[in-house]
């Protein structure tokens, strides 16, 4: 009697398969390396499986992994969550002046620390720093790469080995569990906090101030609210506390407007031109939330204190490139136009919105959302509440509509059926990614303005 033949004594090697005709072209368009390694990973799996070589779809798997690997990680997607500026999603998408700015210096060499008239060396902040300035009417200003290290560059230029006197009501924690008292031991400072969560007074500060201080601190509490019995004190009055003891005070705005939203009907954020009017000395904020640019932390404010920060050691280290410059100097020039500013930058027009026009596009595509779906799942239009995201104004909540997935399965079934509905949606070509609430997926369309790719492709790939 005969034994059977063990399968994997029979699968090709390495060498034989790289040979293969289709499998050569494959090599000569993109490398024995990585062709190879798809090659092992196929066989390796073979061997695992005990089952026998099929030749025509092992070809066909080896051009997917190919594919597979050579596919880009960082892609573009429908954020249709409800949350505008959502941080795990890039936060603000950039207006088409700042893609060009970009594609206009990233495929060759730039004036990135060149001057041009004096035919030296230059400051890469240059090219950002007298928009700034005229924006803000600041004295000076730098940039980094996020607000963070904004302020971990303050803190470690102006306060290493002392003290920095903040509000205890003041002391944050953003996304990914950072927080502020975090950034200053890392900014080799010791945090001294002042007053209680709820209420802090003037006296507070005074009574604080000691040799050991290097400054006044302020952070703006974008990511929650404290109601009810409290207290803080002003910036005006916390300018004049630091002035008349000689310390700095910086203001961290974390997202930092350079515009009065309200006149949109959003809700208020402090600016930047507001703290220093009111005697801060250094502002920081963030590039990549409500001013709609790339990710970057901007300090704005004294020329010397700015100077100082300048020749830090550690501005090196969290130095912008090129192409974020780019994009924030011509994020940065829209601003001279106020008037055409919700037209021309993709976040503020997502913020503007009118809850009609959402509701309009809703129904609009609500027969294609129905037809992908099939006869499993329900679809409806749905009024929802929204936010701006990003730690700002995490209170106020934004008026919009969404397609409303809801599953027909039996009640213990709804949960694989979301699950199963959001893995389908997040494999199409242009994944979507909405939210799940009470049982049902939630396509929020607020910051959603191409309706022809989300369309044809739900066409191209019916729900499974």
């Amino acid at each position: 009697m005969d034994l059977p033949v063990d399968p994997r004594r029979t699968l090709p090697s390495v060498d034989q398969i790289l040979g293969w005709p289709l499998i050569s072209v494959l090599v000569a368009q993109q490398g024995a390396t990585l062709v190879k390694r798809v090659v092992s990973d196929e066989l390796a799996l073979l061997r695992g499986q005990l089952a026998p070589c099929d030749p025509d779809a092992l070809v066909e798997n080896i051009h997917r992994g190919v594919t597979r690997l050579l596919a880009p990680s960082l892609r573009r997607v429908f954020n249709l969550t409800g949350t505008v500026l959502h941080t795990n999603l890039g936060r603000s998408p950039l207006p088409e002046e700042a893609l060009q700015a970009i594609c206009a210096v990233a495929g060759g060499a730039s004036n990135l620390e060149y001057d041009l008239q004096s035919s030296r060396r230059g400051e890469r902040d240059s090219h950002v720093e007298d928009w700034l300035c005229r924006l803000t009417g600041a004295e000076a200003a730098l940039v980094v790469n996020n607000n963070a290290a904004a302020v971990l560059l303050s803190l470690n230029t102006l306060a290493q080995g002392k003290e920095v006197l903040v509000s205890r009501g003041e002391l944050v924690e953003i996304g990914g569990a950072f927080r502020v008292p975090d950034i200053m031991r890392r900014a080799q400072c010791r945090l001294h906090e002042v007053g209680t969560t709820n209420r802090t007074h003037p006296r507070d500060f005074q009574e604080a101030i000691s040799s050991r201080c290097a400054l006044i601190m302020t952070v703006h509490t974008s990511n929650y609210v404290i109601q009810g019995f409290t207290a803080r004190v002003p910036e005006a009055r916390l300018a004049q506390i630091a002035a008349e003891a000689e310390l700095p005070y910086v203001v961290d705005l974390g997202s930092g407007s350079l515009v009065d939203l309200s006149q949109w009907g959003l809700p208020r954020e402090p600016t930047p031109m507001e703290s220093l009017a009111h005697g801060a000395d250094l502002v920081t904020f963030s590039g990549d939330k409500l001013l709609g640019g790339p990710q970057a932390g901007i300090v704005v404010g004294r020329r010397a204190l700015i100077e100082r920060l300048r020749r830090n050691p550690l501005k090196r280290a969290l130095r912008c490139d090129k192409l974020t410059l780019a994009a924030l100097e011509a994020v940065l020039k829209l601003y001279a136009n106020p008037a055409r500013l919700a037209e021309r930058l993709p976040s503020l027009r997502w913020l503007t919105r009118a809850p009609a026009d959402i509701l309009v596009q809703a129904q609009r595509l609500k027969p294609s959302l129905a037809s992908w779906a099939g006869a499993h799942y329900d679809v409806s239009v749905r009024p929802v509440m929204g936010q701006i995201g990003s730690g700002a104004q995490p209170v106020e909540e934004l008026p919009s509509h969404a397609l409303a997935l809801t599953p027909l399965a039996a009640r213990r079934q709804r949960a694989g059926a979301l699950k199963r509905l959001q893995t389908a949606l997040l494999a199409l070509p242009t994944p979507v990614i909405g939210r799940i609430h009470d049982g049902d997926l939630l396509l929020d369309l607020r910051c959603l303005d191409d309706d022809e790719t989300f369309v044809s492709q739900l066409r191209a790939a019916p729900l499974p």
